[in-house]
């Protein structure tokens, strides 16, 4: 009869593995770590930077006055700047918390208001989140007529690739505030009423990020939903609204590229 084996051989529901095989268990075990860390870090480095986007606490309350539209998602046309909002620059308004403006805004429509809240502030993206109350967003003691502003212009079609989002979150109550991973969030801010933002992959006129609104103007319905946090091809008008650029698309007829 011949001897037994004296090689080791190693039984996975043995209690530990033969001592000659540990260093090459070990050895595989720190290259799938390194190589599992290294994986993380190289994904993390292909994603865009989310950026600084915050909530500007520390440049305090910003009251301005201008004129209010509230078509398609309520924006103020400064007349009256703040330290850190110049005259001329239209800014979208948003509530508190996962809402919009819009029923103070449709009163409104067309008159100089006073707007008082926090800036919230992501590159050339931003938004004023008006304080809680009658005073967060109120009419003005002046002639509207006097300091109307020049009414929306025109810029032509455009074919656009890129992400839509909720305009709050984007610009900086929450980061990255964009992605699929924010498509929850993002619906739910867009469904109490906050501004959805198109994120272009291409500049217009320099701008990237655009006030979405439908192909007549208007805010966008439902549709829209679907689209959050994907990357989308739309087409439509692009109009000039003082330094903010609106994307009048047709939501019903957008593309996923591959």
């Amino acid at each position: 009869m011949s001897e037994p084996s004296q090689d080791d051989f190693f039984i996975g529901w043995a209690k530990s593995p033969p001592r000659a095989l540990k260093p090459l268990l070990a050895a595989v075990a720190a290259t799938l770590i390194l190589g599992f860390v290294g994986l993380a870090l190289a994904i993390g480095a292909a994603k865009p930077d989310p950026g600084p986007g915050a909530f500007r606490f520390d440049w305090g309350r910003q009251t301005v006055e201008g004129v209010v539209a509230a078509r398609p998602y309520p924006t103020l046309t400064v007349v009256k700047g703040a330290e850190h909002i110049p005259v001329g620059h239209t800014i979208m308004l948003v509530g508190q918390g996962k809402r919009g403006v819009q029923s103070q805004a449709e009163a409104l429509d067309g008159q100089l208001a006073e707007a008082s809240g926090v800036v919230l502030k992501r590159g050339e993206l931003d938004m004023l989140q008006a304080r809680g109350g009658p005073d967060g967003l109120k009419a003005a003691e002046a002639d509207a007529a006097a300091a109307a502003p020049a009414g929306d212009a025109p810029l032509g079609r455009w074919r656009l690739t890129g992400e839509v989002c909720d305009g709050k979150c984007l610009a900086g109550a929450m980061r990255p505030g964009a992605g699929l991973a924010h498509k929850a969030c993002a619906n739910l801010c867009l469904y109490g009423g906050a501004p959805p933002v198109f994120v272009s992959a291409g500049p217009v006129e320099g701008e990237v990020f655009f006030l979405l609104a439908d192909a007549d103007g208007g805010p966008v319905g439902e549709a829209l939903y679907d689209l959050v946090g994907r990357l989308t091809t739309l087409e439509g008008e692009i109009v000039r609204r003082g330094d903010l650029l609106i994307f009048q698309a047709d939501i019903d007829r957008a593309s996923f590229p591959k």
